[in-house]
Protein backbone atom coordinates (compact mmCIF):
# COMPACT_ATOMS: atom_id res chain seq x y z
CA UNK A 1 0.00 0.00 0.00
CA UNK A 2 1.67 3.14 -0.83
CA UNK A 3 1.62 6.23 1.32
CA UNK A 4 -0.92 8.78 -0.01
CA UNK A 5 -2.99 5.55 0.47
CA UNK A 6 -2.48 4.98 4.07
CA UNK A 7 -2.41 8.76 5.01
CA UNK A 8 -5.90 8.88 3.30
CA UNK A 9 -6.82 5.50 4.91
CA UNK A 10 -5.32 6.82 8.37
CA UNK A 11 -7.60 9.33 8.25
CA UNK A 12 -10.51 7.95 7.28
CA UNK A 13 -10.59 5.92 9.58
CA UNK A 14 -10.02 8.65 12.40
CA UNK A 15 -12.48 10.95 10.94
CA UNK A 16 -15.16 8.21 10.57
CA UNK A 17 -14.82 6.52 13.61
CA UNK A 18 -15.07 9.94 15.03
CA UNK A 19 -18.16 11.08 13.12
CA UNK A 20 -19.64 8.12 13.61
CA UNK A 21 -19.38 8.18 17.58
CA UNK A 22 -20.81 12.00 17.53
CA UNK A 23 -23.78 11.21 15.07
CA UNK A 24 -24.72 7.93 17.42
CA UNK A 25 -24.91 10.11 20.45
CA UNK A 26 -26.59 13.24 18.74
CA UNK A 27 -29.11 11.14 17.38
CA UNK A 28 -29.24 8.83 20.50
CA UNK A 29 -30.11 11.97 22.48
CA UNK A 30 -32.93 13.19 20.04
CA UNK A 31 -35.55 10.99 21.81
CA UNK A 32 -35.04 11.63 25.30
CA UNK A 33 -34.43 15.45 24.87
CA UNK A 34 -37.57 15.95 23.09
CA UNK A 35 -39.64 13.24 25.94
CA UNK A 36 -37.93 15.57 28.74
CA UNK A 37 -39.53 18.73 26.68
CA UNK A 38 -42.87 17.48 26.62
CA UNK A 39 -42.80 16.38 30.08
CA UNK A 40 -41.51 19.09 31.34
CA UNK A 41 -44.48 20.82 29.27
CA UNK A 42 -46.97 18.29 30.48
CA UNK A 43 -45.85 18.55 33.81
CA UNK A 44 -47.17 22.58 34.01
CA UNK A 45 -50.40 21.48 32.01
CA UNK A 46 -51.70 18.68 34.73
CA UNK A 47 -51.08 21.26 37.67
CA UNK A 48 -52.80 23.90 35.97
CA UNK A 49 -55.64 21.49 35.38
CA UNK A 50 -55.10 19.96 38.91
CA UNK A 51 -56.12 23.19 40.37
CA UNK A 52 -58.84 23.63 38.04
CA UNK A 53 -60.37 20.46 38.90
CA UNK A 54 -60.30 20.28 42.78
CA UNK A 55 -63.48 21.71 43.57
CA UNK A 56 -65.75 19.61 41.51
CA UNK A 57 -63.38 16.42 42.70
CA UNK A 58 -63.88 17.53 46.44
CA UNK A 59 -68.12 18.23 45.71
CA UNK A 60 -68.15 14.64 44.38
CA UNK A 61 -69.65 15.66 40.93
CA UNK A 62 -66.20 15.57 38.65
CA UNK A 63 -67.95 13.56 36.36
CA UNK A 64 -70.54 15.61 35.21
CA UNK A 65 -69.68 19.33 36.31
CA UNK A 66 -68.23 22.26 34.42
CA UNK A 67 -64.71 20.67 34.56
CA UNK A 68 -65.74 17.53 32.52
CA UNK A 69 -67.78 19.35 29.87
CA UNK A 70 -64.44 22.05 29.36
CA UNK A 71 -62.55 19.02 28.52
CA UNK A 72 -65.26 17.54 26.44
CA UNK A 73 -65.14 21.05 24.67
CA UNK A 74 -61.27 20.73 24.30
CA UNK A 75 -61.51 17.34 23.02
CA UNK A 76 -64.05 18.46 20.25
CA UNK A 77 -61.93 21.39 19.01
CA UNK A 78 -60.49 21.06 15.74
CA UNK A 79 -56.56 22.56 15.13
CA UNK A 80 -54.28 23.21 12.19
CA UNK A 81 -51.38 24.55 13.51
CA UNK A 82 -47.68 24.87 11.69
CA UNK A 83 -44.68 23.94 14.26
CA UNK A 84 -41.61 24.49 12.50
CA UNK A 85 -41.51 21.80 10.02
CA UNK A 86 -44.05 19.92 11.72
CA UNK A 87 -48.14 20.15 11.19
CA UNK A 88 -50.22 19.83 14.35
CA UNK A 89 -53.86 18.50 13.51
CA UNK A 90 -54.88 16.92 16.22
CA UNK A 91 -55.53 17.47 20.11
CA UNK A 92 -54.14 14.64 22.03
CA UNK A 93 -53.97 14.53 26.17
CA UNK A 94 -56.50 12.41 27.63
CA UNK A 95 -57.51 13.20 31.34
CA UNK A 96 -57.93 11.17 34.15
CA UNK A 97 -59.09 11.85 37.55
CA UNK A 98 -58.60 9.44 40.80
CA UNK A 99 -59.68 9.87 44.19
CA UNK A 100 -57.77 9.34 47.14
CA UNK A 101 -57.84 5.77 47.29
CA UNK A 102 -56.70 5.46 43.29
CA UNK A 103 -60.28 4.87 42.00
CA UNK A 104 -60.60 6.43 38.83
CA UNK A 105 -63.47 9.05 38.66
CA UNK A 106 -62.78 11.00 35.66
CA UNK A 107 -61.56 10.07 32.09
CA UNK A 108 -61.85 12.34 29.24
CA UNK A 109 -62.04 9.08 26.98
CA UNK A 110 -64.64 7.42 29.29
CA UNK A 111 -62.56 4.03 29.18
CA UNK A 112 -61.27 3.76 32.81
CA UNK A 113 -64.08 5.18 35.31
CA UNK A 114 -64.45 2.71 38.08
CA UNK A 115 -61.06 1.46 37.38
CA UNK A 116 -58.29 0.91 40.39
CA UNK A 117 -55.32 2.94 38.86
CA UNK A 118 -53.85 2.59 42.77
CA UNK A 119 -50.97 0.97 41.55
CA UNK A 120 -50.06 2.50 38.37
CA UNK A 121 -47.08 4.69 39.03
CA UNK A 122 -47.89 7.68 38.04
CA UNK A 123 -50.71 7.61 40.82
CA UNK A 124 -49.32 5.40 43.45
CA UNK A 125 -46.08 7.84 43.84
CA UNK A 126 -48.30 11.10 43.71
CA UNK A 127 -50.69 9.75 46.27
CA UNK A 128 -47.54 9.59 49.05
CA UNK A 129 -46.53 12.81 47.54
CA UNK A 130 -44.05 12.42 45.05
CA UNK A 131 -43.53 13.10 41.36
CA UNK A 132 -45.58 10.45 39.79
CA UNK A 133 -45.10 9.89 35.70
CA UNK A 134 -44.60 7.07 33.58
CA UNK A 135 -44.36 5.62 30.19
CA UNK A 136 -46.60 2.07 28.97
CA UNK A 137 -47.03 0.46 26.03
CA UNK A 138 -50.93 -0.29 25.06
CA UNK A 139 -49.65 -2.92 22.97
CA UNK A 140 -46.89 -4.47 24.56
CA UNK A 141 -45.25 -5.96 21.23
CA UNK A 142 -45.46 -2.45 19.88
CA UNK A 143 -42.72 0.63 20.67
CA UNK A 144 -44.66 3.06 18.85
CA UNK A 145 -47.97 2.38 21.16
CA UNK A 146 -45.95 4.12 24.45
CA UNK A 147 -48.21 6.43 26.06
CA UNK A 148 -46.37 8.97 28.43
CA UNK A 149 -48.58 9.54 31.99
CA UNK A 150 -47.14 12.70 34.09
CA UNK A 151 -49.83 13.19 36.94
CA UNK A 152 -50.56 16.18 39.59
CA UNK A 153 -51.95 15.59 43.43
CA UNK A 154 -55.59 17.34 43.74
CA UNK A 155 -55.31 18.90 47.00
CA UNK A 156 -57.90 20.30 49.65
CA UNK A 157 -55.83 22.66 51.39
CA UNK A 158 -52.49 20.61 52.27
CA UNK A 159 -54.92 17.18 52.05
CA UNK A 160 -54.24 15.20 48.94
CA UNK A 161 -58.05 14.28 47.87
CA UNK A 162 -57.06 12.86 44.40
CA UNK A 163 -54.69 12.85 41.45
CA UNK A 164 -54.97 14.13 37.64
CA UNK A 165 -53.13 12.63 35.45
CA UNK A 166 -52.17 13.61 31.77
CA UNK A 167 -51.58 11.17 28.76
CA UNK A 168 -50.20 11.93 25.50
CA UNK A 169 -49.44 9.49 23.11
CA UNK A 170 -45.60 9.00 21.25
CA UNK A 171 -46.96 8.26 18.33
CA UNK A 172 -47.73 12.14 18.37
CA UNK A 173 -44.55 13.72 18.61
CA UNK A 174 -42.84 11.15 16.78
CA UNK A 175 -42.54 12.88 13.63
CA UNK A 176 -40.55 15.52 15.20
CA UNK A 177 -38.28 12.91 16.70
CA UNK A 178 -37.90 11.29 13.12
CA UNK A 179 -36.68 14.20 11.39
CA UNK A 180 -34.66 15.39 13.97
CA UNK A 181 -32.67 12.31 13.83
CA UNK A 182 -32.72 12.28 9.84
CA UNK A 183 -31.45 16.09 9.76
CA UNK A 184 -28.46 15.03 12.04
CA UNK A 185 -27.71 12.23 10.32
CA UNK A 186 -27.95 14.32 6.69
CA UNK A 187 -25.53 16.92 8.19
CA UNK A 188 -23.57 14.65 9.73
CA UNK A 189 -22.66 12.68 6.08
CA UNK A 190 -22.27 16.01 4.33
CA UNK A 191 -19.65 17.09 7.27
CA UNK A 192 -18.03 13.57 6.65
CA UNK A 193 -17.80 14.47 3.19
CA UNK A 194 -16.46 17.94 4.14
CA UNK A 195 -13.90 15.87 6.07
CA UNK A 196 -13.10 13.58 3.51
CA UNK A 197 -12.95 16.16 0.61
CA UNK A 198 -10.70 17.88 3.23
CA UNK A 199 -8.79 14.52 3.92
CA UNK A 200 -7.97 14.09 0.24
CA UNK A 201 -6.62 17.88 -0.66
CA UNK A 202 -4.46 17.90 2.70
CA UNK A 203 -3.08 14.37 1.29
CA UNK A 204 -2.54 15.01 -2.10
CA UNK A 205 -0.60 18.75 -0.91
CA UNK A 206 1.56 16.25 1.59
CA UNK A 207 1.74 13.56 -0.59
CA UNK A 208 3.02 15.88 -3.63
CA UNK A 209 5.33 17.56 -1.15
CA UNK A 210 6.93 13.97 -0.77
CA UNK A 211 6.94 13.08 -4.49
CA UNK A 212 8.65 16.53 -5.24
CA UNK A 213 11.02 15.62 -2.52
CA UNK A 214 11.42 11.95 -4.30
CA UNK A 215 11.86 13.27 -7.22
CA UNK A 216 14.57 15.82 -6.54
CA UNK A 217 16.65 13.42 -4.55
CA UNK A 218 16.08 10.54 -7.72
CA UNK A 219 17.84 13.56 -9.68
CA UNK A 220 20.32 14.25 -7.87
CA UNK A 221 21.13 10.72 -7.22
CA UNK A 222 21.75 10.56 -11.04
CA UNK A 223 23.48 13.51 -11.06
CA UNK A 224 21.14 16.29 -12.53
CA UNK A 225 20.72 19.91 -11.67
CA UNK A 226 17.99 20.32 -9.42
CA UNK A 227 16.57 22.67 -7.34
CA UNK A 228 15.55 21.72 -4.16
CA UNK A 229 11.41 21.57 -3.63
CA UNK A 230 10.58 24.00 -0.73
CA UNK A 231 7.12 24.32 0.36
CA UNK A 232 5.19 21.78 2.16
CA UNK A 233 5.45 22.06 5.37
CA UNK A 234 8.11 23.61 7.45
CA UNK A 235 9.26 20.26 8.33
CA UNK A 236 9.42 18.57 4.53
CA UNK A 237 11.33 22.08 3.60
CA UNK A 238 13.79 21.87 6.55
CA UNK A 239 14.13 17.90 4.95
CA UNK A 240 14.35 19.39 1.38
CA UNK A 241 17.34 22.44 2.63
CA UNK A 242 19.12 19.48 4.87
CA UNK A 243 19.53 17.40 1.24
CA UNK A 244 20.50 20.54 -0.52
CA UNK A 245 22.82 21.11 1.88
CA UNK A 246 24.16 17.65 2.10
CA UNK A 247 24.38 17.49 -1.85
CA UNK A 248 26.15 20.67 -2.13
CA UNK A 249 28.80 19.18 0.11
CA UNK A 250 28.93 15.83 -1.81
CA UNK A 251 28.65 17.96 -5.13
CA UNK A 252 31.53 19.75 -3.79
CA UNK A 253 34.24 17.33 -2.73
CA UNK A 254 33.04 15.57 -5.82
CA UNK A 255 33.85 18.30 -8.11
CA UNK A 256 37.00 19.41 -6.54
CA UNK A 257 38.03 15.74 -6.79
CA UNK A 258 37.05 15.60 -10.52
CA UNK A 259 38.65 19.12 -11.17
CA UNK A 260 41.70 18.31 -9.60
CA UNK A 261 42.56 15.18 -11.72
CA UNK A 262 41.30 17.02 -14.68
CA UNK A 263 42.90 19.97 -14.73
CA UNK A 264 45.79 18.01 -13.80
CA UNK A 265 45.87 15.90 -16.50
CA UNK A 266 44.64 18.64 -18.62
CA UNK A 267 47.78 20.86 -17.74
CA UNK A 268 50.39 17.97 -17.92
CA UNK A 269 50.96 18.10 -21.62
CA UNK A 270 51.62 22.08 -21.98
CA UNK A 271 53.92 21.94 -18.24
CA UNK A 272 55.88 19.49 -20.30
CA UNK A 273 55.88 21.17 -23.61
CA UNK A 274 56.77 24.33 -21.24
CA UNK A 275 59.72 22.50 -19.89
CA UNK A 276 61.22 20.89 -22.55
CA UNK A 277 61.52 24.35 -24.82
CA UNK A 278 62.66 26.11 -21.37
CA UNK A 279 65.60 23.56 -20.68
CA UNK A 280 66.02 23.79 -24.34
CA UNK A 281 66.31 28.03 -24.78
CA UNK A 282 68.67 27.31 -21.10
CA UNK A 283 71.16 25.16 -21.79
CA UNK A 284 71.58 24.95 -25.92
CA UNK A 285 72.91 27.67 -28.10
CA UNK A 286 70.29 27.90 -30.58
CA UNK A 287 70.11 30.13 -33.95
CA UNK A 288 67.87 32.67 -33.80
CA UNK A 289 65.58 31.35 -35.89
CA UNK A 290 64.91 28.30 -33.61
CA UNK A 291 64.83 30.56 -30.70
CA UNK A 292 62.13 32.77 -32.02
CA UNK A 293 60.28 29.06 -32.90
CA UNK A 294 60.61 27.63 -29.09
CA UNK A 295 59.81 31.40 -27.79
CA UNK A 296 56.79 30.79 -29.79
CA UNK A 297 55.85 27.34 -28.64
CA UNK A 298 56.25 28.22 -24.76
CA UNK A 299 53.49 31.27 -26.07
CA UNK A 300 51.24 29.18 -27.18
CA UNK A 301 51.30 26.55 -24.53
CA UNK A 302 51.08 29.73 -22.07
CA UNK A 303 47.99 30.90 -23.60
CA UNK A 304 46.03 27.43 -24.06
CA UNK A 305 47.22 27.30 -20.35
CA UNK A 306 45.88 30.40 -19.54
CA UNK A 307 42.32 29.82 -21.38
CA UNK A 308 41.96 26.45 -19.90
CA UNK A 309 42.34 28.46 -16.29
CA UNK A 310 39.73 31.34 -17.70
CA UNK A 311 37.18 28.73 -18.90
CA UNK A 312 37.25 26.96 -15.36
CA UNK A 313 36.78 30.12 -13.25
CA UNK A 314 33.58 30.80 -15.81
CA UNK A 315 32.48 27.55 -15.44
CA UNK A 316 33.00 27.27 -11.65
CA UNK A 317 31.33 30.83 -11.02
CA UNK A 318 28.24 29.45 -13.41
CA UNK A 319 27.92 26.42 -11.50
CA UNK A 320 28.18 27.80 -8.21
CA UNK A 321 25.89 30.43 -8.95
CA UNK A 322 22.61 27.82 -9.52
CA UNK A 323 20.35 30.39 -10.19
CA UNK A 324 20.22 33.49 -12.55
CA UNK A 325 20.29 36.89 -11.14
CA UNK A 326 18.11 39.66 -12.33
CA UNK A 327 16.50 38.77 -16.20
CA UNK A 328 15.70 40.71 -19.29
CA UNK A 329 13.82 40.81 -22.20
CA UNK A 330 15.88 40.22 -25.01
CA UNK A 331 15.66 39.93 -28.66
CA UNK A 332 17.25 36.87 -30.35
CA UNK A 333 17.92 38.76 -33.79
CA UNK A 334 19.94 41.26 -31.44
CA UNK A 335 21.83 38.81 -29.87
CA UNK A 336 22.69 36.98 -32.82
CA UNK A 337 24.21 40.51 -34.50
CA UNK A 338 26.33 41.31 -31.44
CA UNK A 339 28.01 37.73 -31.28
CA UNK A 340 28.84 38.03 -34.94
CA UNK A 341 30.49 41.27 -34.81
CA UNK A 342 32.26 41.06 -31.95
CA UNK A 343 33.67 37.42 -33.65
CA UNK A 344 34.00 38.99 -37.34
CA UNK A 345 37.83 39.38 -36.77
CA UNK A 346 38.38 36.36 -35.50
CA UNK A 347 36.52 34.92 -39.01
CA UNK A 348 37.65 37.10 -41.43
CA UNK A 349 41.81 36.27 -40.80
CA UNK A 350 40.30 32.71 -42.07
CA UNK A 351 38.33 33.54 -44.52
CA UNK A 352 35.35 32.56 -42.87
CA UNK A 353 31.57 34.19 -43.30
CA UNK A 354 28.51 34.45 -41.55
CA UNK A 355 25.13 34.02 -43.15
CA UNK A 356 22.52 35.05 -39.77
CA UNK A 357 18.94 34.11 -40.74
CA UNK A 358 16.15 35.65 -38.15
CA UNK A 359 12.29 35.71 -38.92
CA UNK A 360 11.00 38.60 -39.74
CA UNK A 361 8.89 39.06 -36.57
CA UNK A 362 10.94 39.30 -33.53
CA UNK A 363 12.06 36.75 -30.76
CA UNK A 364 11.54 37.59 -27.04
CA UNK A 365 12.89 35.52 -24.45
CA UNK A 366 14.02 36.09 -21.24
CA UNK A 367 17.32 35.72 -19.67
CA UNK A 368 20.65 36.96 -18.45
CA UNK A 369 22.24 38.97 -21.87
CA UNK A 370 26.23 37.77 -20.73
CA UNK A 371 25.45 34.37 -20.17
CA UNK A 372 23.62 34.04 -23.07
CA UNK A 373 26.45 35.63 -25.36
CA UNK A 374 28.79 33.61 -23.31
CA UNK A 375 27.03 30.37 -24.27
CA UNK A 376 26.65 31.32 -28.08
CA UNK A 377 30.33 32.81 -28.37
CA UNK A 378 31.43 29.30 -26.74
CA UNK A 379 29.42 27.76 -29.83
CA UNK A 380 30.94 29.74 -32.36
CA UNK A 381 34.30 29.40 -31.23
CA UNK A 382 34.12 25.90 -31.93
CA UNK A 383 32.38 26.21 -35.35
CA UNK A 384 35.02 28.09 -35.93
CA UNK A 385 38.14 26.55 -34.32
CA UNK A 386 36.74 23.49 -36.61
CA UNK A 387 35.37 25.11 -39.87
CA UNK A 388 38.03 25.21 -42.44
CA UNK A 389 39.28 28.26 -44.18
CA UNK A 390 36.83 30.28 -46.87
CA UNK A 391 33.72 28.33 -45.31
CA UNK A 392 30.29 29.36 -44.07
CA UNK A 393 28.93 29.36 -40.66
CA UNK A 394 25.39 30.10 -40.79
CA UNK A 395 23.30 31.31 -37.87
CA UNK A 396 19.59 31.10 -36.98
CA UNK A 397 16.87 31.74 -34.79
CA UNK A 398 13.64 30.27 -34.85
CA UNK A 399 10.52 29.25 -32.36
CA UNK A 400 9.98 25.72 -31.68
CA UNK A 401 7.74 24.33 -28.98
CA UNK A 402 7.60 27.45 -27.41
CA UNK A 403 11.45 27.11 -26.98
CA UNK A 404 13.84 30.02 -28.96
CA UNK A 405 16.20 27.77 -30.86
CA UNK A 406 19.84 29.40 -31.81
CA UNK A 407 21.48 26.85 -34.61
CA UNK A 408 25.15 27.43 -35.69
CA UNK A 409 26.22 25.11 -38.19
CA UNK A 410 29.96 25.00 -39.75
CA UNK A 411 31.27 23.24 -42.62
CA UNK A 412 33.81 20.76 -41.17
CA UNK A 413 34.62 17.81 -41.49
CA UNK A 414 31.64 16.61 -38.54
CA UNK A 415 32.11 14.76 -35.13
CA UNK A 416 33.46 11.34 -35.15
CA UNK A 417 30.79 8.78 -33.89
CA UNK A 418 33.26 7.90 -30.89
CA UNK A 419 33.27 11.37 -29.18
CA UNK A 420 29.32 11.94 -30.14
CA UNK A 421 28.69 10.72 -25.89
CA UNK A 422 31.77 12.92 -24.30
CA UNK A 423 31.31 16.16 -26.11
CA UNK A 424 30.19 18.13 -22.76
CA UNK A 425 32.65 16.26 -20.45
CA UNK A 426 34.70 18.87 -18.97
CA UNK A 427 38.27 18.70 -20.97
CA UNK A 428 37.22 16.40 -23.61
CA UNK A 429 38.23 18.27 -27.03
CA UNK A 430 38.86 17.30 -30.55
CA UNK A 431 41.83 18.35 -31.88
CA UNK A 432 41.49 21.36 -34.63
CA UNK A 433 42.02 20.85 -37.86
CA UNK A 434 45.92 22.52 -37.38
CA UNK A 435 46.67 19.72 -34.64
CA UNK A 436 45.77 22.30 -31.66
CA UNK A 437 43.66 21.37 -28.98
CA UNK A 438 41.22 23.86 -27.03
CA UNK A 439 40.47 23.95 -23.34
CA UNK A 440 37.40 21.14 -23.57
CA UNK A 441 35.24 23.50 -21.45
CA UNK A 442 33.41 25.48 -24.03
CA UNK A 443 30.77 23.14 -24.56
CA UNK A 444 30.37 22.79 -20.56
CA UNK A 445 29.94 26.25 -20.17
CA UNK A 446 27.55 26.28 -22.99
CA UNK A 447 25.40 23.30 -21.45
CA UNK A 448 25.42 25.08 -18.03
CA UNK A 449 24.03 28.31 -19.18
CA UNK A 450 21.46 26.21 -21.28
CA UNK A 451 20.49 25.01 -17.74
CA UNK A 452 19.92 27.93 -15.83
CA UNK A 453 18.04 29.44 -18.47
CA UNK A 454 15.37 26.06 -18.61
CA UNK A 455 17.07 24.72 -21.42
CA UNK A 456 19.22 22.46 -23.46
CA UNK A 457 22.29 22.58 -25.77
CA UNK A 458 22.88 19.79 -28.44
CA UNK A 459 25.13 19.01 -31.04
CA UNK A 460 25.04 16.50 -33.90
CA UNK A 461 26.64 16.05 -37.48
CA UNK A 462 24.15 17.70 -40.33
CA UNK A 463 23.10 15.17 -43.08
CA UNK A 464 24.40 17.69 -45.34
CA UNK A 465 28.19 17.90 -43.39
CA UNK A 466 29.26 19.98 -40.98
CA UNK A 467 28.19 20.47 -37.57
CA UNK A 468 25.09 21.90 -36.16
CA UNK A 469 24.56 22.78 -32.64
CA UNK A 470 21.39 24.11 -30.78
CA UNK A 471 21.37 26.07 -28.07
CA UNK A 472 17.43 26.17 -26.88
CA UNK A 473 16.22 28.90 -24.07
CA UNK A 474 12.41 29.18 -22.77
CA UNK A 475 10.41 32.44 -24.11
CA UNK A 476 9.73 35.70 -22.24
Amino acid sequence: MNLPLRILLGYFLVVGLAAFFVLRIFVGEVQPSVREAIEETMVDSANILAVMAADELRAGRIGKGEFAARIADYRRRGVDAPIWHFRKSTLDFRVTVTDAEGIVRFDSDNRSVGADHSRWNDVYRTLRGEYGARSTRDDPDDDGSSVFYVAAPVRDGERIIGVLTLAKPVRTVQPIITRSEQTILKHGFWLMGGAALIGLLVTLWLTGSIRRLRRYAQAVAAGEAANPPLGGGQELSDLARAMEAMRQKLEGKQYVEQTVQALTHELKSPLAALRGAGEILAEAELPAEQRQRFAGHVLSQSARMQECVERMLSLSRLEAGRRLGELETLEAGELLEDLCRVRQPRADAHGISFETLVPETSIALRGERERLLLALGNLLDNALDHAPAGSLIRLSASIEASECCFRLRDQGAGIPDYALPHLFERFYGLPRPDGSKGSGLGLAIAQEVARLHGGSVSLANHSEGGVEACLRVALG
